[in-house]
Formats: C-alpha cells, sequence, structure tokens
C-alpha cells in the first residue's frame, strides 16, 4: 500500500528521523516507479544534490548539495497542537489506555467494572488542559492547528505558547493555533522555517493581546515584519536574531508599541539603517549583538547636543561589531536617555591594553550611563572618571584653543569633534589650569611597576616591606593584597602616603577605585598602612 501524501505537501515541513527539511518536489522520478518527495535539508550534509537527477532538475536548493529524495514512508509531517499538548503534558488517550484496570475493582473472584469511568477520566483530561496557562510544544513535531475551535474549547486559558523548532511551514497556520486563543500574550514560533504574507492582510484580532514575539531563525525579512505588525497592536517585545535581515524600513504607524527590538545576528548593511527604525516612539531596548555595523550617527544634532532619534532608549547592546572609531562612542552621548550600554568585542576596544583605562574613557564620554557592560557605574567611579578624562586632555584642550579665560575659550571643531563632552566636563569641575596639568601623563603610558615601601606606623612590631605594584593597580586591589600580605584582620584599613618631594606631609589615598598613578605616587615612595 502506498504512503499518504498529504495534498498540500508542496512547500511543508518534515521530519526524516532527527534531520529536519522542506518538500520542494512531490512526483515520480524516472525510472524508479512510485512517489517521490524532494527534500531541501536545512543541514545541507544530509543532502546529495541540488535538485537535479539524471540530468533532470526537479527542483532548487540553495545549497549545492543540500537535496534529495526519500519516498513519503520516511517523511514526518508532524502532528496537531492539541495532540502535542496532549504528548507533551501526559494528558493523551493511550496513557489512560494504558492504565485501562484503573476502572475495574476485584471483589473476591469477581471484577467489577465501574461504567462510566471513561468519561470521568475524559473529564479529568479537560480539566487540567483547561488549567494550562504557560505551554511548551518546542520540538514536538507540530504541524498544523487540527480541527476549527478545539484547542478553544479545551485550552481556554492559555496565555503563553512556546511553538519554536516545530514543523509549522506558514504564518497562515500560527494565526489558526492563535486565532483559538483569546488572551495569547507570549508566542515563541523561533526556529520554523516558513512563509509569510507576501501582501499586506486584513487587520485581525487574532494577536490583539499579544506582548511577546519571538521569530528568531525563521527567514522572515523586515518587509515582511512590516506587512504583518498592523496585527499586533499590542506588541511589547519583538525577537528578530538570525534571520538574514540586511536592509530596514521605515514603520509608518505599525510597532509603535514596541519598548525591546532584537536585530542580533543580522547582517545590516549599514549603520545608516539605524535610522529607518530611529523614531519608535516607546523603544527602550535595542539590541544590536552580530549586525556587522561599523559605525554610528546621529546627524540632527551637533556636537554636545542631544538627538531626536530613540527619544526612550535606555539600553543599547552593540557588542561583536566592527565599530572601530571612538567617534561612534562620542555619539552614543547623543542619545538623551541611554542609561546602560553593551559595546565590548569591537575593534575600537582595542585601541587601549588597560580594560580600566578603556572603562574609563567610555564613562567620560557618555554621560548618562549608570551601567556600563552589565557593571554598575558608581558616582565615585564616574567623578574619578571624568576628573582623569579632563586632565589627561587638558593639553590638547589648550593646545587647540582652550582656556580658563571664557573670552579666549575657542577650541577648534577638531578638537570638539573627538572630545565633544569636553566643554560640559569643563562646566561640571572647572576649566583646568596650565599648572595642574604639568607632568601629567596619558594613563596608557602608565603600566610601568612601581617599588614602594609598606609600612604600618601604629604596629612597630611589623617591619618594612618592599614590593613592586604596577601603577594600573586600583587602591582596592593594593588593599587586597595587604590583607594577605600583613595576614591583618578583617578590619578597614586606611592607607596614605609619604614622598621625599612632600616632607612632613602625608596624602590620603582615600578612593577604593583609583589606580596608584592618580595619585602620583613615584618610585621609592612609603606607603602607610592603618587599621
Amino acid at each position: 500500500m502506498a504512503a499518504w501524501v498529504p495534498p498540500d505537501a508542496l512547500g511543508r515541513r518534515l521530519l526524516c528521523g532527527t534531520e529536519y527539511g522542506t518538500v520542494r518536489y512531490v512526483g515520480s522520478v524516472p525510472p524508479t516507479a512510485g512517489i517521490w518527495l524532494g527534500v531541501e535539508w536545512d543541514d545541507p550534509q544530509r543532502g546529495k544534490h541540488d535538485g537535479t537527477y539524471e540530468g533532470t532538475q526537479y527542483f532548487k536548493c540553495r545549497h549545492p548539495k543540500g537535496g534529495s529524495f526519500i519516498r513519503p514512508n520516511k517523511a514526518n509531517f508532524g502532528v496537531d497542537f492539541l495532540t502535542a499538548v496532549r504528548n507533551r503534558y501526559g494528558l493523551n488517550d493511550e496513557q489512560d489506555v494504558q492504565h485501562g484496570t484503573e476502572n475495574t475493582v476485584v471483589f473476591g473472584k469477581k471484577t467489577v467494572e465501574f461504567v462510566g469511568m471513561d468519561s470521568v477520566a475524559e473529564q479529568q483530561r479537560q480539566v487540567r488542559l483547561n488549567q494550562l496557562v504557560d505551554i511548551s510544544v518546542r520540538e514536538c513535531a507540530v504541524g498544523h492547528a487540527g480541527q476549527k475551535e478545539e484547542i478553544s474549547r479545551t485550552c481556554a486559558n492559555i496565555r503563553h505558547i512556546n511553538l519554536s523548532k516545530n514543523l509549522i511551514s506558514s504564518w497562515e497556520t500560527v494565526t489558526a493555533i492563535a486565532s483559538q486563543v483569546q488572551n495569547l500574550e507570549t508566542l515563541n514560533i523561533s526556529e520554523n522555517k516558513m512563509k509569510f504574507p507576501s501582501a499586506s492582510t486584513s487587520v485581525s484580532s487574532v494577536f490583539s493581546k499579544l506582548r511577546i514575539l519571538a521569530l528568531n531563525q525563521t527567514e522572515i525579512t523586515w518587509a515582511e515584519v512590516l506587512l504583518c505588525a498592523p496585527g499586533w497592536p499590542a506588541l511589547e517585545e519583538l525577537y528578530l536574531t538570525s534571520n538574514n535581515i540586511t536592509v530596514l524600513e521605515r514603520p509608518d504607524n505599525v510597532l509603535q508599541t514596541l519598548k525591546l527590538l532584537d536585530l542580533s545576528d543580522n547582517q545590516l548593511l549599514d549603520g545608516n539603517q539605524l535610522h529607518q527604525i530611529a523614531h519608535l516612539p516607546r523603544l527602550e531596548q535595542l539590541i544590536l549583538r552580530n549586525t556587522g555595523i561599523s559605525s554610528i550617527h546621529f546627524p540632527d544634532a551637533g556636537f554636545g547636543c542631544k538627538t531626536k532619534m530613540f527619544p526612550s532608549l535606555k539600553r543599547l547592546a552593540v557588542n561583536s561589531n566592527k565599530i572601530s572609531q571612538w567617534s561612534s562612542i562620542n555619539e552614543l552621548d547623543k542619545l538623551p536617555g541611554l542609561r546602560s550600554l553593551q559595546c565590548h568585542n569591537n575593534p575600537v576596544m582595542d585601541t587601549e591594553k588597560n580594560p580600566e583605562t578603556l572603562r574609563q574613557l567610555i564613562i567620560a564620554k557618555i554621560g548618562g550611563l549608570e551601567v556600563l557592560n552589565k557593571s554598575e557605574i558608581l558616582p565615585a567611579e564616574r567623578k574619578g572618571a571624568e576628573l582623569d578624562y579632563r586632565k589627561i586632555f587638558g593639553n590638547d584642550w589648550l593646545a587647540a584653543g582652550g582656556s580658563c579665560n571664557p573670552e579666549k575659550n575657542k577650541p577648534s571643531e577638531e578638537f570638539l569633534a573627538a572630545h565633544p563632552r569636553y566643554p560640559a566636563l569643563c562646566l561640571k569641575y572647572g576649566a583646568p589650569e596650565e599648572g595642574e596639568l604639568k607632568g601629567r601623563q596619558p594613563l596608557t603610558l602608565k603600566n610601568q611597576l612601581l617599588t614602594l615601601t609598606i609600612k604600618c606606623p601604629e604596629n612597630p612590631e611589623q617591619k618594612p616591606v618592599e614590593k613592586k605594584l604596577p601603577e594600573s593597580m586600583t587602591i582596592q586591589r593594593v588593599k587586597g593584597l595587604l590583607y594577605r600580605l600583613l595576614k591583618i584582620p578583617g578590619s578597614e584599613l586606611k592607607l596614605s602616603y609619604e614622598s621625599s618631594k612632600l616632607e612632613g606631609k602625608e596624602v590620603e589615598l582615600d578612593n577604593d577605585l583609583k589606580p596608584l598613578q592618580f595619585y602620583s605616587i613615584e618610585n621609592g615612595d612609603c606607603v602607610l598602612v592603618r587599621w
């Protein structure tokens, strides 16, 4: 008997063993007899050819060896949604058949069957299905919605569905399932390669309460997103990773409620694509990991001004990209609400060998930042970073026309382009004077070792110790070292230092976040430890 082939098999998703694929051809393949399915495999290693056999092309594949033929009896076209739910949550008929003896009770040698127990079991199943709110049928081979209205009759309370990595072939199937779930709030249909509408569809209320939608690895384009988006009037979070989206278009009258957008692992054409989504009024979080962008620019705002783009943006992730210029970091200060930034693994991060210096530069350049690379920026750290920045580039500022005298203070356009926040730092802390800038070396040059004498003036039994410490070592790390070195009990250390250049004067090392070089400590100076 020939294996059954669904009438809509062409374009359907299937499983063969553990391999996923899409049917690209249904028919005969001479000289063999019978029906064959031409399949384009998700994993090209599973295939043998590009759809061409014995000189005849039956179908096309994106990969030259991504296709092969299988017999229909080898194909699994999946199950309906409710069957998958029952299988996953142990609420199917087969399990009740296996436990059928539970419907009988033995009295002596007589077996008494309770009439109506099957209907009671069915009622219990229905009650349990109706109690499900959060359903996950990931990798359960869901291929279609099933009978109309069956889901709404059986699972009336569903709010969250995970349908990822199934056999869903089209957006129509998703709509057919969702149309039976009145209060659907969260939907994950990632890892389903499906067809999306190619023309605008009539707006329905199917997704009227949907807040979170994940469409990762579905091969959707941005144009298709915009065609579907009128049906998502309340959407707040949209995940679109790994979809080969390269070009963005401006969303007009759609996605206006969106608070989070994840476009990670899509190779965008350039950073200017971001301008297309820059006017989403409520967008608070934008995730752009590994999108290939090499620069960020907000052309509507000048030095020290705020952009009108991304008016609500608070959290931005641009890690693992190709950003190589500090000018892109400067541009981020134009975002009025930016509070959190992830930017590691970009070429610009390689311009500084000392990670602490790198962090200080970014903090000083972006004034509103509160979290950098998932690490909170404390007020003392911000103040230290900004004061350092003001001093490090003070001589450049003077050379470029900067002055403590407001009438003479005219730094060049070139300087302001490189350091757009510098005027704001001068307003905040006062302009640097020539005297305080003398002898100040840039942080990037301060990685030499210092030879210091460690003394405990209040404990004469403790002999002085000589140690070599890197100038970039923070006071906090110095304290940690001294706890171990001097075997001091867990009490708060107070550090200061003496220098031959400062006779009779102690300088307190009062900021745990500052490196030794911040206090201008030199070789031969003496660190005093008290507790």
